[in-house]
Formats: structure tokens, sequence, C-alpha cells
């Protein structure tokens, strides 16, 4: 009801048009997992006279494929979720509007993505394999420290992954292994986590909370699986109770970088509105509630982390990483040869 009530917002928006009539609101297109604060709203609001509307559809590759259906006649004004893995889809879909926010001095060369400032990085977090710290002592066997470690007889049947054809993460956990293997090896690799009986499921929310053994209240049977280094400082502050350590741990060198953009729709109803809004998520103010809202690392220098994070939260030093050009030329064919060799 509140996605049809947003979007009737928009379509009347739009069709009063921007001539004559000041925008009083701003929309922002984007997936199911995006979340902030009422405080944090609230003070958007204030400090930009608009009110913010919040269209939710999906996942973000779900998000990503609507979007692009609208692209140039967009139901909203801003877009967030993105990531580098699926950038280029965004790109060629001519789906964004240039604009080089204010405080973009203030990020990382590494997050800049696009020199022409079609999108702004706002988040980054890294997906990595997950393992249950108390299956693996229950068991007398150590965790998995590599990603080769997976193709070995005593890991048979421990790991879940997400279909890359269908989740982010796992297109994530995918180019991990293009870039760890090479394009002459990552297919064997699979063909070797097959032989040990990888369990496949269609998302995150399966593959984490149901199938995997170290999720709060999880009764799944698979103690390894593909999830982000911050996982375990989720499961710290959501556990209702001082913990010292994380029940889950993180194989660092499995760890790929995936970095979370935004930009103004082409098109937007209320373009001016968009920009304030672009400015405003990479405002400190924002970034410091990016970590206990959405799990994931600001970009923006300076911003200190919350307790959890910087006692729980792996901070990867040396992610696997792939050119976004190489990602966008060959990540359709990519996913097409993995469905080929894991599910065939």
């Amino acid at each position: 009801m509140k996605r049809l009530l947003a979007l009737a917002v928009v379509v009347a928006a739009g069709c009063g048009g921007s001539g004559d009539k000041k925008a009083t609101e701003v929309v922002l297109v984007t997936h199911d997992s995006f979340a902030i604060s009422k405080r944090v709203e609230r003070a958007f609001e204030r400090e930009s006279g608009l009110r913010l509307r919040i269209l939710q559809s999906g996942d973000a590759g779900e998000a990503l494929n609507r979007a692009l259906l609208t692209a140039g006649n967009p139901e909203g004004d801003v877009f967030f979720g993105v990531d580098n893995n699926l950038l280029s889809r965004a790109l060629d879909g001519k789906l964004f509007a240039p604009y080089k926010p204010k405080a973009l001095d203030r990020l990382d060369d590494q997050f800049l993505l696009d020199d022409r400032h079609r999108v702004t990085p706002v988040d980054h977090g890294e997906v990595c394999l997950n393992f249950d710290r108390g299956w693996f002592a229950s068991h007398r066997i150590a965790p998995p420290r590599t990603l080769l470690d997976l193709t070995r007889p005593r890991f048979r049947k421990l790991l879940v992954v997400e279909n890359p054809a269908t989740s982010t993460p796992g297109v994530a956990f995918m180019l991990a292994t293009v870039a760890q293997f090479g394009e002459q090896g990552w297919r064997r690799y699979w063909e070797r986590l097959r032989k040990n009986d990888v369990l496949v499921t269609d998302g995150w929310e399966e593959a984490y909370t149901v199938r995997f053994s170290g999720a709060a209240g999880s009764k799944g049977r698979r103690p390894v699986v593909v999830s982000y280094a911050s996982s375990p400082a989720a499961e710290v502050f959501f556990a209702g109770r001082k913990l010292a350590e994380a029940p889950t741990g993180v194989v660092d060198s499995s760890c790929f970088r995936q970095v979370e953009l935004a930009g103004v729709l082409r098109g937007a109803p209320n373009e001016e509105g968009a920009r304030k809004l672009v400015d405003f998520m990479l405002s400190p103010r924002f970034q410091a509630e990016v970590p206990l809202s959405m799990f994931v690392f600001p970009v923006r220098r300076g911003v200190p982390l919350p307790e959890v994070f910087r006692k729980h939260a792996i901070v990867v030093q040396k992610p696997l990483e792939l050119p976004p050009n190489a990602i966008g030329a060959n990540r359709d064919r990519w996913i097409r040869e993995w469905t080929a060799t894991v599910l065939r």
C-alpha cells in the first residue's frame, strides 16, 4: 500500500509539471534494504524544505531493472542502490543526469567510479565468506581460510551461496572467483564447488537466515555462507545481550568490494531537490547513519564508526577487485557461464 501511495504521489507530481508550481517533495527510488532513521529523514526535510518520499521496489537488481524501464521518465528524482557490479547497466541505459556533489573531495578516489559524475558513491561493503564459529569448534574442524579450501573434501556440503543471476551478493562472489582465479580458472573452481555439493539459493535472505547455521534463530545446517564483512557486527548488535566475540567470522581473503551509488535520475520532476538529496547523502550526518542502518561502511573520510563496527566488523585492507569496465564488458557472459557450470 505504501508503494502504491508513493507511486501515486510521483505520478501526480509529474502530471502537474514544474513550470509554475514550486516542488515540495523529492522522491528517492531504491531497494528494500535501504533504511535511515526518522531523525535523519527529518533533518534532511528541515535543511532542504522538502518532504522526502521513499519508493522501494524489491532487491537491488529488481529496483534497477524497474528504474531502467522508466529511464527518462522516472518514478522519482534520485536512485540509490546501483553498485559497481551493475553500474555499466545503469550507465548504458542512460539512467542518470550528471551532477558533481559539493563534498566529493571528502571521498577517497578509490570510490569515484565515473569521471562524468553521473553517479555518486554513498557507502561500501565487502562481500565475503562468513562462517559459524560454534559449528567448527564443536566439530573440531578448522574453518576455511581461502576460497580454495572450500573445494576440499572436509568442506563437502558446508557452503551455501547466492545465484548471481538473481542476487547482488551472488554477483560479487562470482566476481571474487574471477578476480582470484582468472578467466582460465574460475569456472574450474566452480566445477569443484559443484562436485563438493555447494548449495545455491536465489538470494541473501534465504542463504543467510534460513540455510546458514550461524545466523541468530536459524535452523540451517550449512556453516559457511556468502555474506558481508559487517555481518559479524550485525550478529552482535542484534543479539540482545553483550557478546565478547561475534558468533560468526569472516574469511578475509575471499572478500570482494561492493560500492553503492546514487544519482539524479534523468528527467527527474524535481532535479534541484534531487541534487540536495545527493548532497545530503554525503553529509556527516547521513554518513554516520550508514553503519547501523544498512550495516555497510561510509565513504566520507573522517566519519567515526560505531563501537560494534570497530570491534566486530572486518575492515578488509586488500579486497579482491575487478575494473568496472571489465565487469561491464563481461558480467552477463560470466553469469551465463556460471549458470551452465553450476546449475546444469
